[in-house]
């Protein structure tokens, strides 16, 4: 017989669902408050490491004061200051994106403003290509202003921000391309350049009629009068938007490429 058989007594009783939604809102309660210490964490970091707070205390470095101070290796010392800096970069190109409707209810100041729910790993994971995440941010927030049809407001600023983080997360970084000496080869990436430019002005355009929160299956329904309008295939239309919203040409395989 198994451990649990041995006392002879049964499991818990079934929760009702009044006491079910009770201890998932408890539990929806404690991650939000495990997302919000990484805003916070993030903000006194800064704060510290602007203020040198190491100098008074007599440490030599950043690295000697989280050593001594707090018992985290040199790894770890510095990983801070990369999620700090990379919170700082979103929150940078979130004020400074169009005016929205966002109000906080949290306490006021830096650490409410940098809380997008997002983890010390997704974090870690995009510092070191935090201007393509602030790019595609300031895209799409403009995008969205631009539509009208969605208000600016705190939950849609974090879906933005948290699926911008993802998008970098999972686009893999390209070594830089050497320059063609062939002159056929130059022409040719020149009419690729040319394509994926007015696939994007399409995107554009798509994205203006379909904002960047409908689904893929969504877009298409409110896209299909307008592509049939202007002659365009709808899945080159739907394949220019998902590249307007994430700047990566291979949205556009085996459609406009």
């Amino acid at each position: 017989m198994g451990e649990h058989d041995q006392d002879g007594g049964a499991g818990p009783a079934p929760l009702t669902t009044a006491e079910a939604r009770k201890v998932t809102a408890g539990l929806r309660e404690a991650l939000d408050d495990v997302r919000r210490s990484v805003a916070v964490l993030a903000a006194r970091v800064l704060a510290a490491h602007a203020a040198r707070a190491w100098i008074p205390l007599g440490h030599g470095s950043w690295t000697a004061y989280c050593g001594v101070e707090f018992g985290i290796s040199r790894a770890q010392a510095y990983r801070l200051l990369d999620v700090a800096h990379a919170l700082a970069a979103i929150h940078g190109a979130v004020a400074a994106g169009p005016e929205t409707s966002r109000a906080r209810d949290t306490t006021p100041g830096i650490a409410a403003a940098l809380d997008y729910g997002l983890s010390q790993r997704a974090l870690i994971a995009v510092s070191g290509r935090t201007d393509a995440v602030v790019e595609i941010i300031t895209r799409r927030l403009a995008t969205l202003a631009c539509s009208g049809l969605q208000a600016l407001d705190d939950p849609t600023v974090r879906a933005v921000v948290r699926q911008a983080v993802c998008d970098v997360r999972t686009t893999p970084t390209l070594p830089p391309a050497e320059p063609p000496t062939d002159p056929a080869l130059t022409a040719l990436r020149t009419v690729v350049d040319d394509l994926a430019a007015t696939a994007h002005a399409l995107g554009e355009l798509m994205l203006d009629v379909a904002p960047a929160y409908l689904s893929d299956t969504d877009a298409a329904d409110v896209l299909a009068p307008l592509c049939e309008a202007i002659g365009e295939d709808l899945e080159a239309g739907l394949a220019a938007r998902r590249y307007a919203l994430s700047g990566d040409r291979r949205a556009l395989d085996g459609t406009v490429l």
